[in-house]
């Protein structure tokens, strides 16, 4: 027998509370490995999901035909960790990196290969032009996104990003950062390439509800603003600016009505909103030095990002003829 070659494309698929979205995502995944001449392998990461994903996966992988592999996190470290974990075990020339809830239709990953194989770009992004989601939903999804392309990256597409796929050069050079609390979307439109933009219709969520919470949102905001942009430490200048400024109005105005004799006796008002509005400016000063002072010293201390603790392989001591050319 002919040794197996590494397949030609890695698909990256992170999983989360994912459970009852196992039995219509491993068939997806067939259909993308049988359009690409079985020479796809699926790397599926569980992010310390507190339900069964992982059994259900394990349980299905052995007679599903795929070549995968499938890790398992020592805890949940975020979606972003686990995409860069999957990167790290991928093996193709091109990857891309799919979500379990399929609300992203797998067609697009194919399109994303096509394209790279061309030569049109370096990295693809799947950008989109509707969703099928709860009204409440998109109005905070478009709030987030206008807050995102304002402060940290103008780039980014007006919908946002969820899906990707990069050649081998651009993936190599991805894997090399290892910054802590950063932004996985943010560093791919820092790093520049050419780029690739697909258009898609985001789908309705059949199974379960999303992981992405608002929280997450929130925090994932914070990260990609400390790490990306110096927004927050221009906007502390110009309150300490524009507040200085108000100081000397102030005092120039009170010190000559103190020289016209229309103050007899400083006034309470004025001494207590002076005091407050400086307090706050300096707390919100320290709080954001207190902010990048802590993610630097995270960075300093070169843990990993995530911690594999499981790692099984499936079909690949039975290669297609068609892997053997």
């Amino acid at each position: 027998m002919q040794p197996v070659l590494n397949p030609r494309y890695s698909l990256i698929i992170p999983v989360y509370r994912n459970a009852e979205n196992i039995d219509e995502l491993v068939p997806a995944c067939q259909t993308l490995h049988e359009a690409l001449n079985r020479r796809l392998e699926v790397i599926f990461v569980v992010d310390g999901s507190p339900d069964d994903s992982h059994d259900r996966l394990k349980a299905r992988l052995p007679s599903s035909g795929l070549r995968a592999q499938l890790i398992s996190l020592s805890r949940n470290f975020g979606s972003f960790a686990a995409i860069r974990e999957g990167m790290l075990h991928a093996r193709g020339e091109f990857a891309a990196v799919m979500a379990a809830d399929l609300q992203e239709p797998p067609e697009l990953v194919l399109e994303f290969f096509s394209r790279l194989e061309n030569g049109e770009g370096d990295i693809a992004f799947g950008v989109r032009e509707a969703r099928n989601d709860p009204m409440m939903s998109k109005m905070f999804s478009a709030m987030f996104w206008r807050i995102y392309r304002s402060f940290v990256q103008r780039d980014v597409p007006v919908g946002g990003v969820d899906v990707f796929a990069t050649n081998r050069a651009f993936l190599d050079r991805l894997t090399g950062f290892s910054e802590a609390n950063s932004s996985l979307l943010a560093l791919l439109f820092w790093m520049g390439g050419r780029r690739i933009f697909v258009p898609y219709t985001r789908r309705e969520r059949i199974h379960g509800k999303s992981a992405w919470t608002f929280r997450k949102k929130f925090n994932y905001l914070l990260d990609s603003i400390f790490a990306f942009t110096d927004a927050p430490i221009r906007l502390l200048l110009a309150s300490g600016i524009l507040g200085m400024a108000l100081a000397v109005t102030l005092g120039i105005a009170v010190l000559l009505a103190r020289l016209l004799g229309e103050v007899d006796v400083p006034g309470y008002t004025g001494t207590m909103l002076a005091v407050l509005f400086f307090g706050g400016l300096n707390a919100l000063g320290l709080g954001l030095v207190g902010n990048y002072a802590w993610r630097a010293y995270e960075n300093t201390k070169h843990r990993p990002l995530s911690i594999p603790m499981m790692l099984d392989r499936f079909g690949e001591s039975s290669p297609h003829p068609q892997e053997q050319k």
